[in-house]
This record gives C-alpha cells, sequence and structure tokens, in this order.
C-alpha cells in the first residue's frame, strides 16, 4: 500500500501522524511511505531519519494526496485540505466529527472513507488510541491550569500546592476516564486538595483505591457540581462519550457561583466541550474571560508537546496502520472488530451512530460497506 503523511497545519500544531520508526516498520513489509518535506520537524525528526527509514520526501501536500491509497494524520482535516482528498481514499486520523458539521459535510461530500481513531474501540470499551492523546492532554490540563492560575494571567493567585501554613488549591475534575486520572495524579503529585467527579461508582472505587489521599472522590451529579464549583480554583472538564458531542455539566449561569479567577480548563473541546461557555482556542490564543473566570480551550493540548506527543501516538497506531496497509480498509476492518468501530463515513455515508445523532442525518448500515 502507499501511505501518504501530510504536514499538519492546523495552528501551532507540531505533532507529526507517523515517526520514522513506523515508517521503516511498513517499509519493511513492503509498502511505501511519502512523507510531505520537514513534516516531522516540529517533532524533532528529519526528512533524512525518513529517508534512511525507507521513505519517500515529497514537498507539497497536493504531491501526497494524489498518490496515497492511505491518509494518516494527526489532527481534522481542515478547509484548504478537503478538496485535497480523493473519492475513496482511506483517511486515519483524529476527526471528531460530532462537533464540526463543516467537517463532516466535507468528508461526506469528498467521499472518501474516514476511519476516526478515536472511535476504534477495544470490546471492554477501551479507546486504544485515544488513550495516548489524552493522557498528555490530562496532564497538560494540570501544567496549563496552574499556570493560568497566576494573577498575571488574571487568574486568582493562587499557588496550586500551597505552602506550609497556607492550604492548597481546590481542583474539580469532571469525568474519571483517561483524562480525569491523569488529570488528578499531577494535581495531586502538586500537592492539590483534589476531587473527582464521575457518573460510574465501580470507576469511583478503583479511583478511590489507587490515588493518593489528596484525592477525593464524588459522584457527579447537578446538585454535587453547583456545591464545589463556588470554592474550587481549578476545575477540569474531561468527560467523553465516543463518537457523541459532550454533554453540558457546567451550565453558563453556574459562572456566577464561581469566584472571580477561577480557571477552566475544557479538554473536552474537540467534542463539543463539557463547559457550555466553552469555544476552541489556539496555543497561540488560548485564553479568554466570561464573567471574570478563565477559560483555557485549546483544542489540541498535546500539540505544545510535539515530541512525546508523536512518539506516544505511533506507539498506538501503527500496529492498526500496518494491518490496514497489510488487508485493505475492507478485509481489515473485517478481520478487527475495534478497527470497526473506527468507521464513520464511508463513500458519502455515515455509518457511525454518533455522527449521525449529532446532526440528525441519516444513518447508513455500516456492513453494507464491507
Amino acid at each position: 500500500m502507499i501511505i501518504g503523511i501530510p504536514s499538519e497545519i492546523k495552528n501551532n500544531e507540531s505533532r507529526v501522524a507517523l515517526t520514522p520508526s513506523g515508517a521503516k516498520e511498513l517499509s519493511k513489509k513492503g509498502h511505501q511511505v511519502y512523507v510531505q518535506s520537514d513534516a516531522g520537524a516540529g517533532s524533532g525528526f528529519l526528512d533524512k531519519d525518513y529517508l534512511d527509514a525507507g521513505a519517500k520526501i515529497l514537498s507539497h501536500p497536493s504531491e501526497i494526496y494524489e498518490i496515497a491509497e492511505m491518509i494518516m494524520k494527526v489532527k481534522e482535516p481542515i478547509e484548504s485540505e478537503y478538496t485535497l482528498i480523493q473519492k475513496g481514499q482511506l483517511v486515519f486520523t483524529y476527526f471528531h466529527f460530532a462537533s464540526s458539521k463543516p467537517l463532516t459535510d466535507a468528508m461526506m461530500a469528498n467521499r472518501s472513507v474516514c476511519l476516526s481513531y478515536e472511535t476504534v474501540e477495544r470490546l471492554d470499551k477501551s479507546l486504544p488510541l485515544l488513550i495516548p492523546m489524552s493522557e498528555v492532554a490530562g496532564r497538560m490540563s494540570i501544567q496549563e491550569g496552574a499556570k493560568y492560575l497566576e494573577k498575571p494571567f488574571k487568574g486568582k493567585g493562587v499557588l496550586l500546592g500551597g505552602v506550609p501554613g497556607v492550604p492548597p488549591a481546590k481542583v474539580l475534575i469532571l469525568g474519571g476516564g483517561i483524562v480525569g486520572m491523569n488529570a488528578a495524579k499531577m494535581a495531586a503529585g502538586m500537592g492539590a486538595d483534589v476531587t473527582i467527579m464521575d457518573v460510574n461508582l465501580s470507576r469511583l472505587r478503583y479511583l478511590d483505591e489507587i490515588m493518593p489521599a489528596n484525592v477525593n472522590t464524588c459522584m457527579s451529579s447537578e446538585y454535587n457540581i453547583r456545591n464545589l464549583i463556588g470554592i474550587c480554583d481549578l476545575i477540569i472538564g474531561g468527560v467523553l462519550i465516543p463518537g457523541a458531542k459532550a454533554p453540558h455539566l457546567i451550565t453558563e449561569d453556574m459562572l456566577k457561583d464561581m469566584q472571580p479567577g477561577t480557571v477552566l480548563v475544557d479538554v473536552a473541546v474537540d467534542q463539543g466541550g463539557c463547559i457550555a461557555t466553552c469555544k476552541p482556542t489556539t496555543h497561540e490564543d488560548p485564553t479568554y474571560i466570561i464573567d471574570d473566570v478563565v477559560h483555557y480551550c485549546v483544542a489540541n493540548m498535546p500539540g505544545a508537546v510535539p515530541k512525546t506527543s508523536t512518539l506516544a501516538l505511533t506507539n498506538a497506531t501503527l500496529p492498526y496502520a500496518l494491518l490496514l496497509a497489510d488487508l485493505g480498509w475492507k478485509k481489515g476492518c473485517n478481520s478487527n472488530e475495534e478497527l470497526k468501530r473506527g468507521l464513520n463515513i464511508i463513500d458519502g455515508k455515515i455509518v457511525y451512530p454518533g455522527v449521525a445523532d449529532a446532526f440528525g442525518y441519516e444513518l447508513s448500515a455500516l456492513d453494507l460497506f464491507l
């Protein structure tokens, strides 16, 4: 198979979809990898590294899209890429369709095959291609939240871990999944007073067992959220419903109950956000303020640490990429239920329920295409 790796062009996105090591593994199996010139530079990988791994370098994205049978990306295509994608071309990336109707419409129009990292799902409901970036984003949410609590950034001027004689900051984490767990680890390690909320009691029991003493668990409900937001300094939104829009757990009217300088970090912004006042921001302009509450809603948080993120992503995606390259997308998805669940749009038709539900579009039967 011919695999294409274009440069990422989203704002301040320095990740790349495949490391030279990944390119080497694909090349060893007889597949041809084409990488856009300097696509890996932001993650510390030079064109020479890819050439040494058996890949070929092309200068322009149009060349990549014209020749590749499978496109591997990190972030969803943006408007300038919509028309580059070919009919029947397999695009393997994070799409987060449910949060963007224009993207959904564009991918339906170009009649490509859209296989979404974030909906590849194991039988135990875990999301193997979302986990590495959720780990990065969860840990970064505390790092960024701690920074924006500083007074020069309009935060409360609170040190997350406090000091002897001064209590630490209070951190509320909505969602006890991969994002929430990693956020809690970081916040607890910095000495904060942490509360994790989730609706799954079994998950709360598990977190209660493994987390340090400065992490508490609480059943998530509107009543409990309203009781806590007024005393918390940093609130992390980490709720995910695979392939669907995130629920708004913090409504606009709740902001008035928060203290001025409270910081909100919505990691779920890719899926529409779990904070009603959330809107996507960039690393270049990451925050905005509503009712004296600081909102940090960067849609590609792991892009700020591209070296770590690219290595972690390729570790997870490469086995699936090898399977798709060896068998093609139809046989590959038929032979692997996890990959099969990743299919979202095929030849202009939506085949993933969460995407169809988000926009009231018709859902087509996946098996008709396989």
